[in-house]
């Protein structure tokens, strides 16, 4: 759903910039392993097409891959051989490839460096746990039960951090380069406390709950415990770039994604796929948290 966006504004930045012979590009929030070259790999493929099209000598791009320093970059860059080997057949081309390792909610490059950023489904986490959550008691994330400050401490968390992370990449993308972010968001306009695409927040408080009940987790743990998330709608993105100012919006769209575990007939599988989400966003941080 986001490749024709990306490619278009890829297209766009070429062209804007009077196809340039040097081309950095920044993905935010790359994880680790083979998935971190998808988008890259798409940029890449756009400008090479492109440029053949309008018989013009594709630039030499540098792709600068970020993540928080405890990051596995050393796995993904195991693949970066693989990776310039698969733009060598397709393209008969190569990137430079290179890790920024630090928080997209501090300044990573220099000024006027960057030509185009992309980010997939990083920024829905927020640079801390937001503050005054004491009445959220027992829920990880916002709730139907949760009260109302809740809602406002996450909202003004997100508001805080994606207009320091726009005013940061302001300063380190050139003019009319581009910026492409895709987002976990919520469909909702009008019940700030349904999330819709949130449900296995809900799903694990209460699997915590029975561990409190249990006697293998402390409810105090619980209790202190938030996830530094939010799912923002798209209301709330437009006010965040309208108010920060460095940003044009060209183009905003939202689309439903079908998680499919909905749908299991079998409760079983349904519930292992539950848990299996869960695991791969959040066993880690769980682990430290509760079992130490």
């Amino acid at each position: 759903m986001a490749k024709p966006v990306l490619v278009r504004n890829t297209e766009e930045m070429m062209m804007n910039l009077d196809f340039p012979t040097y081309i950095k590009v920044a993905e935010l929030g790359c994880s680790s392993g083979q998935n971190s070259f998808l988008a890259i790999f798409e940029i890449i493929n756009t400008i090479n097409v492109l440029c053949q099209h309008v018989n013009k000598n594709s630039p030499e791009i540098d792709c600068c891959l970020n993540d928080l320093p405890e990051n596995d970059f050393n796995t993904t860059f195991k693949f970066v051989p693989f990776f310039n080997k698969e733009l060598m057949i397709t393209n008969k081309s190569s990137c430079f490839v290179y890790g920024a390792p630090g928080s997209f909610y501090s300044r990573l490059f220099s000024r006027n460096s960057l030509h185009l950023i992309h980010s997939s489904y990083a920024l829905h986490w927020l640079s801390k746990v937001p503050e005054k959550l004491e009445n959220n008691k027992g829920n990880l994330y916002i709730t139907s039960s949760s009260p109302q400050s809740a809602y406002k401490a996450y909202l003004n968390q997100f508001q805080k951090d994606f207009t320091m992370f726009l005013r940061l990449r302001s300063e380190e993308i050139v003019s009319n380069g581009r910026m492409v972010l895709t987002f976990i968001g919520r469909n909702t306009l009008n019940d700030p406390l349904y999330r819709d695409c949130c449900h296995f927040w809900t799903l694990l408080s209460n699997s915590l709950r029975d561990l409190v009940f249990e006697g293998l987790v402390s409810e105090s743990k619980l209790d202190a415990f938030n996830m530094p998330f939010y799912d923002p709608n798209v209301q709330e993105l437009k006010e965040v770039i309208q108010k920060e100012g460095s940003f044009e919006i060209n183009e905003l769209e939202s689309h439903g994604f079908d998680l499919g575990h909905y749908y299991e007939e079998d409760d079983f599988e349904a519930g292992r796929n539950e848990a299996n989400g869960i695991r791969a966003e959040q066993n880690d941080c769980q682990s430290c948290r509760f079992l130490d």
